[in-house]
């Protein structure tokens, strides 16, 4: 067990930067290791560093077993794996969630379950529930792929569950909207998500109505879900498409949490939408807009720059490399009739070598460390509270735009992360664990500088340069480390290094 002085101690040397600073991921000078490779153990068999690299980017962290597989068959053929998630046996990760009862219920039924004796509201259980699954998910499935475009389309059609009764009706947007599309047909995705309980009551629809609209789902349906900021819309868009949602509501009475479309509160008139022209047909009228949205030439744009920005950085390494790769990705969308997996694949088949290191989400800085150390955990409210400290709770951003994508925005908060290595290490995290004791027993014959090799290959992908490995030893020998507590104290070096922060 570490102690609190030498947490402290490493704390202060992480922030000074004077430890792992070398092992920046801009850096990555590779040096010749203490120990042979092949003497490794199964790591040693792995992939070179950069389709580790590739992996840090299509995974929530990659586990030895996903590193073999890369080696076995090669990176194209493992994305293309992932690509078809339904042919991934993914019962393992499944039977985790057995325990998660609200994740099948319908809306009326956790509505009814929330409604504690009609005056004591649980506004807990049922999204903590889907927090939960969600982090089990990320941790344990084998569609890992697949989990990561569930994570993208969560932010890209952002709903609070601290928003009225978003804290229930998310639960069922998680299971009919996002899950169910988020590696098929766009224009299913977006069409699901129009008729999403949960997103029209994010987004004020159920109080757009003949004589009173409101703007806000007309207007972010355009912005943010397909056409983007500069797709060529107008005010006047915005404002005619809003007539046409008139009556998209919501069920609040028997079967409470539905869609429901209600004529009496729907404007009647003609409308013209993006040039358009939009007959009174009640309900059809906007259906007849999503279609064009889901298949218009600046949604497709708009996708393929975002899930450039995602999977490949925010700043790639020419701009005019990536404006020629989001076109041709916006082209495969548009060819394809709007599948996702057309689009995916020109970004990682034909991206990933351009890629630039991404600041670590928090999600994903806490699932890495999970899944590479092979921890168990339930995914309860101890270790969702790490995350809640990093500023990353699921479901929780405020704002329609979703949790951001921009390094810049998660580089300043570094303490939560050093807390939570600690905490991981030490078995301070109820319902989570860490076999530490497994973990060191291939290094319980090593020298120091072969253990630091081989942590560094499990966690980084490569051994740390010679110069910061022995930088490193020196400085864990000033804060007393002794032979047993090596192991870790390296792994919480490891896990709060800045190399580990990035992907």
């Amino acid at each position: 067990m570490l102690s609190r002085r030498q947490f402290l101690h490493l704390s202060a040397l992480l922030a000074g930067g004077a430890a792992l600073q070398a092992c920046s991921p801009l850096v990555r000078r590779l040096a010749d290791p203490a120990l042979p490779l092949e003497q490794l153990g199964e790591l040693a068999a792995s992939p070179s560093p950069a389709h580790f690299q590739a992996l840090n980017r299509l995974t929530f962290g990659p586990r030895p077993e996903e590193r073999l597989r890369v080696k076995q068959i090669g990176l194209p053929a493992w994305i293309e794996e992932q690509l078809a998630p339904e042919a991934l046996d993914d019962l393992p990760c499944q039977l985790r969630l057995r325990a998660l009862d609200t994740l099948a219920l319908e809306a009326s039924d956790l509505a009814d379950r929330s409604d504690k004796l009609f005056d004591n509201l649980d506004r807990q259980t049922v999204p903590g529930e889907l927090r939960q699954a969600a982090l089990i998910r990320q941790v344990y499935s084998r569609r890992q792929l697949y989990e990561l475009m569930v994570d993208f389309w969560s932010d890209h059609f952002n709903i609070s569950v601290d928003k009225g009764d978003c804290f229930f009706l998310k639960t069922v947007d998680d299971r009919q909207v996002i899950r169910p599309h988020a590696l098929g047909n766009f224009g299913d995705l977006l069409w699901a998500s129009a008729h999403s309980p949960a997103m029209l009551h994010y987004l004020d629809n159920q109080a757009n109505q003949r004589g009173a609209p409101n703007e806000n789902y007309a207007r972010e349906i355009m912005e943010l879900h397909t056409l983007g900021v500069d797709g060529g819309y107008s005010q006047q868009d915005v404002m005619e498409l809003a007539r046409c949602l008139t009556g998209w509501t919501i069920k609040d009475h028997f079967w409470r949490g539905e869609f429901v479309f209600k004529p009496a509160l729907h404007d009647p008139g003609s409308k013209k939408v993006l040039g358009m022209e939009i007959m009174p047909t009640g309900q059809g009228e906007v259906e007849q807009v999503i279609e064009a949205l889901a298949r218009h030439p600046s949604t497709a744009l708009h996708l393929a720059r975002k899930l450039s920005r995602r999977f490949l950085g925010d700043e790639p390494t020419s701009v005019s490399s990536n404006q020629e790769l989001t076109q041709r990705a916006a082209r495969a969308f548009l060819d394809s009739h709007g599948q996702i997996a057309a689009l995916l694949r020109v970004i990682l088949l034909d991206g990933l070598a351009q890629a630039q290191p991404t600041f670590k989400r928090p999600n994903h800085f806490i699932c890495s460390a999970l899944r590479m150390l092979g921890a168990d955990t339930d995914g309860s409210q101890p270790l969702q509270e790490h995350l809640a400290s990093m500023g990353q709770s699921y479901f929780s951003w405020p704002t329609p735009d979703g949790y951001p994508d921009s390094s810049s925005a998660w580089m300043g908060n570094l303490m939560p992360r050093w807390r939570f290595a600690f905490a991981l290490v030490n078995g301070g995290i109820k319902g989570t664990r860490l076999d530490l004791q497994s973990l060191a027993a291939p290094l319980q014959d090593l020298l120091p500088a072969a253990q630091a090799d081989w942590l560094s290959l499990l966690l980084l992908g490569h051994p740390l340069e010679a110069a910061c490995r022995t930088q490193l030893l020196a400085s864990l020998q000033a804060a007393g480390a002794q032979q047993d507590d090596l192991p870790a104290l390296l792994t919480v070096g490891l896990l709060s290094s800045p190399d580990f922060q990035w992907r």
